[in-house]
């Protein structure tokens, strides 16, 4: 049964990591030399210090050396870092979910005996999903009704030479996580080969560069990866059914439904802290009407978008209950994606009029607040995709099936 009560140790991780926040990454995330949006240099001692405490391998299992969170606890898990700071967020939570996918699902053994020891180790053996190539377009808009027209088919190349080694040339753009990758699982198609495949390519293979993008509009890191006739062993390559499990969206969006929590909470709390403090017309902010109201509005959506985004985490890893119809049969992680996404950048803004003319000082918290809750309304599909995929639920359409398979190479 579907449940809202924390556990003691979902309970005690909470409280720990939030602790963590408030005395490491708070402090140097909101820096005034670290506001400007579009020069935020990557936290990597705080993100180390997290690494250390097991938030970067939180999902694998612990037969592996993990703490085998569920979905649940990596969604409150991602929040409380979001609360402190974004990128932080984004860049562990990825790790952590590839890492799960990885180890405990697509790799052998022998790729385990490979890497596993380097993942649990070393606190900067960060991991990317070298998936979206120039050109790539997975969204609906116009092509809803009909195939897409454009060429979406895998173009990285990985071919076996004569010794059994891949030779793998490509380009893959806007990556995230790729700036500090250690290791990349890189899509690629295989002539001879009726589907795409997976290699796993370490970052220090000759032949690979990674060229950091600059754009403030992402959480976290991203680039584009660049293989240039890179030599990587048989061995690296992943099992069949990887692509799939790789690529699919549902814990990929879970952690952007997180992130935006945690960033819509830090701005409503600011604004709280702000309004009990300051006083105007001989009482506290929080004493006059207005404020009041617009403080509870903040807390009706925050408190709303949670629990949308706790019920889909906790969906995925309990799939009976779609089954036996105790849940809706709607995609739930799209709802919560996009209730969440506009809901916290509405509470970021009113949040941002309680301070009046300090709200949008550039060496105040509340301009990057703004700022990181529109980046969380553009991320991953785009709500307006994700509409059209939930109107397909209720409606009970589908697709031409060019359009769904498009990126996967069939």
């Amino acid at each position: 049964m579907y449940s809202l009560q924390l556990s003691a140790e979902q309970l005690e991780i909470r409280d720990t990591v939030r602790d963590f926040v408030t005395q490491v990454i708070k402090p140097a995330a909101l820096k005034s030399s670290r506001l400007n949006v579009a020069d935020r240099s990557l936290l990597m001692a705080e993100i180390d210090a997290a690494s250390q405490m097991g938030l970067r391998t939180l999902a694998l299992s612990e037969g592996l050396g993990g703490a085998g969170a569920d979905g649940l606890t990596r969604c409150i898990v991602t929040e409380e870092l979001a609360a402190g700071d974004a990128d932080i967020a984004a860049i562990l939570s990825e790790t952590s979910r590839l890492g799960h996918l990885l180890f405990d699902g697509a790799a052998s053994d022998a790729q385990r005996d490979a890497f596993l020891l380097k993942y649990l180790n070393d606190d900067r053996f960060h991991l990317a999903l070298a998936h979206r190539e120039a050109g790539s377009d997975t969204r609906l808009g116009v092509n809803y009704h009909r195939p897409v027209a454009n060429d979406d088919r895998i173009k990285a190349t990985a071919t076996k030479t004569s010794n059994g080694e891949w030779i793998v040339n490509g380009v893959k753009t806007c990556i995230p996580n790729a700036p500090v990758a250690a290791l990349f699982a890189v899509t690629v198609s295989m002539p001879g080969h009726d589907r795409p495949g997976v290699l796993l390519v370490p970052a220090d293979t000759p032949g690979v560069s990674v060229i950091a993008h600059k754009s403030p509009w992402q959480h976290g890191c991203a680039g584009d990866v660049i293989l240039k006739d890179c030599r990587v062993p048989a061995g690296n390559l992943l099992g069949g059914e990887a692509f799939d499990l790789l690529t699919g969206t549902e814990s990929a969006q879970s952690q952007l439904q997180a992130i935006a929590l945690g960033v819509g909470r830090a701005a409503h709390e600011a604004a709280i802290d702000y309004a009990q403090l300051r006083v105007q017309g001989g009482r506290p902010l929080i004493q006059h009407q207005a404020i009041a109201t617009k403080l509870a509005d903040g807390a009706i959506r925050l408190t709303t978008a949670r629990g949308a985004v706790w019920q889909a985490a906790w969906a995925a890893d309990h799939p009976e209950a779609l089954a036996d119809r105790s849940l809706s049969d709607l995609p739930l992680s799209a709802v919560a994606q996009v209730y969440t996404s506009e809901a916290i950048v509405k509470a970021a803004k009113d949040s941002a009029e309680i301070f009046g003319a300090m709200g949008v000082m550039r060496d105040m918290p509340l301009q990057k607040y703004i700022h990181d809750a529109r980046v969380c309304a553009h991320s991953g599909d785009g709500n307006s995709d994700l509409r059209l995929r939930i109107a397909e639920a209720i409606a009970g359409y589908r697709r031409p099936a060019d359009s769904a398979l498009a990126l996967a190479g069939e």
